[in-house]
């Protein structure tokens, strides 16, 4: 048991007046690396979306089985965040760490071999599960292993290690896509998850909690049902182009209601899955709800830059990977810049202007067109990154400042979870916004067609391109470009919205407190 506390014990042996240990930097890297898993395999996806709609380099995924494939890894990740917090405050953070790894490996080799779009969705939501019991204990152990001190420095480059899988995601992604199938892009976590659990062994501490908190199954289900119901609902709804349908306004309400019952049942029971009495610190409510929406924006805006870079542009997946690389500069110049800012001044006024930042990231995308430049796309990009990386370092200490010793588990779970239900939200809804914009906008354009062709032309820029080229009318693939430009600045505009709202929340949500690094907290 020495040698596993070794790292808490620097941590109490550095002391507020001295540096970090090199052990502790050690246990650091072990965790950024962790987390660098988790978010390399949203962004590695992103690029190989449009390899896995074709028919026959790919999966022949359609427009719902895409946005599922995201959103079956997230909505996973999101709900059982809250149990993955639980058992780590239960049985020990670096051993839920090391079980998350392994699982999320098993689960990324799967997926790598999946033979249907089906069992790619089943295979990422396996993989979500790992990634909710990896989340939590990462900046839990954080927590133990770094002072009050140096906790703030610890977790900017936690929060800023987004960055680098937001930049190397993409060009990895889109090197392997150039040269191997498209499975390849999920069996790079193996390699990174091998190096984890050697390094978790020897740097991280393995103390386990003497605080045993008892499970929540109705929370569990509740939040899982209601969410998945909700995303459904939104996914569902912009595929069908009908918000009317029984079926979509059945699901939503539904998932509305099983939140609400979700929240009633939490806020009753000893030990919740689910802290929401967490919420009534107005500092932790805001700090949470603006990660979400920053969350909502980027990966919305993640979703559509691959097909507007691939589909309207032409470029190959490294390409395309390139090209997204500037919004991770943005991301690890924001958030160690926000740090020594919040010193100065208080998250209040540097988390607004980051979010504001990013809002105008989001929304000038509407200055984009079929024959923009890259520069000034790659701008807009690092404007993205520039607000997302100064908001989410203090949001993210902000949240932990007030967390007492015993919960930084569960705390952290909440923290991230809604991080992640952002990140969902921002696929299903700007992704159904899409979807339901172009079809509006080009199925006027196709009515010279046989009607059937013509309906499944209209599900996206794909199919209209490749019915261009199977009736040798090149003028169908002018019609996908302007069309997907269209609905791509109406999705910017709503991503745009949500960063804007997450400014006014950080405002008020501040409002009573005052400048400096602690009082801000």
């Amino acid at each position: 048991m020495a040698a596993q506390n070794t790292a808490t014990t620097d941590a109490a042996q550095a002391g507020p007046s001295h540096s970090p240990t090199g052990r502790q930097w050690l246990a650091l890297s072990v965790l950024v690396l962790s987390q660098l898993a988790v978010w390399l395999d949203n962004t590695v996806l992103n690029v190989a979306l449009k390899t896995l709609a074709d028919p026959t380099e790919g999966l022949g995924a359609s427009p719902n089985q895409l946005q599922w494939s995201i959103s079956s890894y997230t909505l996973v990740f999101a709900v059982l965040l809250f149990t993955g917090g639980v058992l780590a405050d239960r049985y020990g953070h670096r051993r839920l760490l090391l079980t998350g790894m392994v699982l999320f490996g098993a689960a990324s080799a799967w997926a790598a071999y999946s033979g249907s779009a089906t069992e790619l969705i089943v295979a990422r939501g396996a993989m979500g599960i790992g990634s909710a019991l990896i989340m939590p204990a990462t900046l839990a152990l954080i927590a133990q292993v770094f002072d009050e001190r140096h906790r703030a420095t610890a977790i900017a480059i936690w929060s800023g290690s987004s960055g680098i899988a937001i930049a190397t995601g993409p060009m990895l992604s889109g090197a392997l896509l150039d040269h191997f199938w498209w499975g390849s892009v999920f069996l790079v976590n193996v390699p990174i998850v091998v190096a984890c659990v050697a390094g978790s062994f020897v740097f991280l501490p393995g103390v386990v909690t003497r605080v045993r908190q008892k499970f929540d199954p109705l929370g569990v289900v509740l939040s899982t049902a209601g969410l998945f119901a909700i995303v459904w609902g939104v996914i569902e709804g912009g595929h069908r182009n009908d918000w009317t349908d029984p079926a979509i306004v059945g699901s939503l309400a539904g998932g509305v209601l099983l939140v609400a019952v979700f929240v009633l049942v939490e806020l009753r029971v000893a030990n919740p899955s689910f802290d929401v009495r967490l919420f009534r610190d107005i500092r932790f409510t805001g700090a949470s709800v603006a990660v979400m929406l920053t969350f909502f924006g980027l990966n919305g805006s993640m979703y559509y830059t691959s097909f507007y870079l691939q589909g309207v542009h032409g470029q190959t997946p490294l390409e395309c990977g390139l090209s997204i690389a500037p919004v991770a500069l943005g991301v690890l110049l924001g958030a160690p810049l926000s740090a020594r800012l919040v010193r100065a001044h208080g998250v209040r006024p540097v988390v607004t202007a980051a979010m504001l930042i990013a809002t105008t990231g989001f929304v000038a995308y509407v200055f984009l067109d079929e024959h923009s430049g890259l520069p000034l796309f790659w701008v807009f990009l690092i404007l993205q990154g520039l607000g997302m990386g100064a908001a989410v370092a203090p949001t993210t200490e902000a949240i932990m400042a007030i967390l007492p010793a015993d919960r930084t588990g569960a705390g952290s779970a909440v923290n991230n979870s809604l991080r992640q239900i952002g990140g969902v939200l921002g696929v299903a809804v700007l992704g159904s916004v899409l979807v339901s914009v172009y079809r509006d906008r080009v199925t006027p354009r196709l009515s010279g067609l046989p009607s059937r062709a013509a309906d499944g032309a209209a599900e996206s820029p794909e199919a209209t391109r490749l019915l261009g080229a199977k009736m040798r009318l090149p003028r169908l693939s002018d019609i996908a470009d302007e069309g997907f430009v269209h609905a791509m600045h109406v999705a910017s505009v709503v991503g745009a919205a949500a960063a804007a709202a997450g400014a006014l929340i950080i405002w008020w949500g501040f409002r009573r407190t005052s400048s400096g690094a602690r009082s801000s907290m």
